[in-house]
């Protein structure tokens, strides 16, 4: 019985099978084999259509013919190689190629199968080869994580739970090629998730390219996001590589997506879909490899009901999602963030960095803060040139719902995070400045979660 999809080790099931033939019936023939076995699995007749597909890291193997039109199949591995040297690359040779095999074993291919060959045969190599393509990628996932870890929270500042998980879901999803869906407020930092996507992953070397889906015509995001040919309409004087095809084997980030219009929402969805884009004014279907990473401050859950936004390209973003806490939900990470963003205007602006009293600390902590981290960082950069601002304590949505005990206890978790990062998280210093016992305050620090 042929081994199903389901059957595959599960380091493997997610990987892919390339297969480069210009034989047509050999093509067939070494496509249903991979079927049959149930390895996902695309095929293309030319070396030059391959290669686009195979960009960093490729999540799978390369079985390319050794002679075809055109870029040969050395030809081919020496490029593949030199991006990856550690993609797997099984070649298939002719009757007497038996030099050429040895050549392209030298070169860093990773198998060679002569002609003719049973599809049992192919399928056993290309397992193997799969395994190992499986292996290295989740090794270098892992290496990646590791050596990212302390460059992402020096960028997602925070010590807040909220922030810790959005930290840990941000190095589980980076090295994917998942598309993914960032929902947050304005001002709470969904464009720095999206630049820390990119960072942290294979794809870094590429391009990361950004489009405000609200910050454009309707009659000019089209063009924008796909390019255009000489003449395709009024204006159009040369040819127009549109976003999504700039950000080839990189990350496309779209912000405000719940602005974009219907019928570029239905143009998209088929390039999500089919990874393929089609400039307007031609009928040519180019292969694109990049990640989407949308961003919404709308619930378009919401909006599909309301049929604002389109629900099947909804669901097709919504595949992993990072949802971001306003500031007011995460108010002991306050401190921390001042600090950095104090920090970063004195360097700026040339100035000493001001000692915050604390009653303006207090305000601080119990402002709203409806622009979020942004408006942090813009109070951070007057309290350094100066400007002073009134923070007058105006309570939060959720304050004024709550009862007098939360908000008591809301305030004095606050204010005990703020004086442990003030202290450094001493005990004993900070006990003193809140002047309550140390025990007391190590009961307090236990129930509202803060070690650590």
């Amino acid at each position: 019985m042929t081994p199903s999809l389901a059957s595959q080790p599960k380091q493997t099931a997610d990987l892919k099978v390339l297969i480069i033939e210009d034989d047509p019936n050999v093509r067939l023939g070494c496509e249903q084999a991979m079927q049959l076995a149930g390895i996902p699995v695309q095929a293309v007749a030319s070396a030059e259509a391959g290669q686009r597909l195979v960009g960093p890291d490729f999540p799978g193997v390369v079985v390319t013919d050794m002679r075809l039109p055109g870029m040969d199949g050395m030809q081919l591995l020496r490029a593949l190689i030199a991006q990856d040297a550690a993609l797997p690359v099984i070649m298939i040779t002719g009757h007497g190629d038996v030099t050429l095999a040895v050549e392209a074993m030298r070169s860093g291919a990773y198998d060679f199968i002569p002609k003719p060959f049973s599809p049992e045969h192919l399928v056993e190599v290309v397992r193997r080869a799969l395994e190992k393509r499986a292996l290295t990628m989740e090794v270098e996932s892992l290496r990646r994580r590791l050596d990212h870890r302390d460059a992402i929270e020096t960028r997602l500042i925070g010590r807040s739970p909220q922030m810790e998980k959005v930290r840990r879901l941000l190095l589980e999803i980076a090295d994917t090629s998942v598309d993914v869906l960032i929902v947050g407020e304005t001002g709470s930092g969904k464009e720095m998730v999206a630049r820390c996507l990119h960072d942290l992953s294979s794809r870094s070397k590429a391009n990361y390219v950004a489009l405000n889906c609200g910050g454009l015509p309707d009659n000019l995001i089209d063009s924008e996001l796909f390019g255009h040919e000489a003449g395709a309409f009024t204006g159009a004087q040369k040819r127009r590589i549109g976003k999504i095809e700039h950000a080839n084997g990189g990350t496309l980030f779209l912000d405000e997506v719940e602005s974009m219009p219907m019928a570029v929402q239905i143009k998209l969805l088929r390039v999500l879909q089919e990874r393929m884009v089609e400039r307007l004014g031609s009928n040519a279907l180019i292969p694109v490899a990049c990640r989407v990473v949308a961003a919404t401050k709308e619930d378009l859950r919401e909006l599909a009901d309301r049929q604002k936004f389109r629900a099947d390209l909804y669901y097709r973003l919504n595949v992993a999602r990072v949802e971001l806490p306003p500031l007011r939900e995460r108010r002991e990470d306050i401190p921390l963030l001042l600090e950095h963003f104090m920090l970063h205007a004195a360097q700026v602006h040339q100035r000493a960095i001001p000692e915050i009293e604390r009653d303006q600390m207090q305000q601080l902590m119990a402002h709203d803060w409806p622009g979020n981290v942004r408006e942090l960082r813009n109070a951070a950069e007057c309290l350094v040139l100066g400007l002073r601002r009134d923070f007058g304590a105006t309570p939060s949505p959720e304050a004024r719902g709550a009862s007098l005990a939360e908000a008591v206890e809301n305030f004095e978790r606050s204010l005990i995070a703020a004086e442990l990062r003030r202290q450094n998280g001493n005990l004993a210093r900070s006990s003193e400045a809140l002047q309550i016992a140390k025990t007391t305050l190590h009961d307090k620090i236990r129930k509202y979660g803060l070690a650590g």
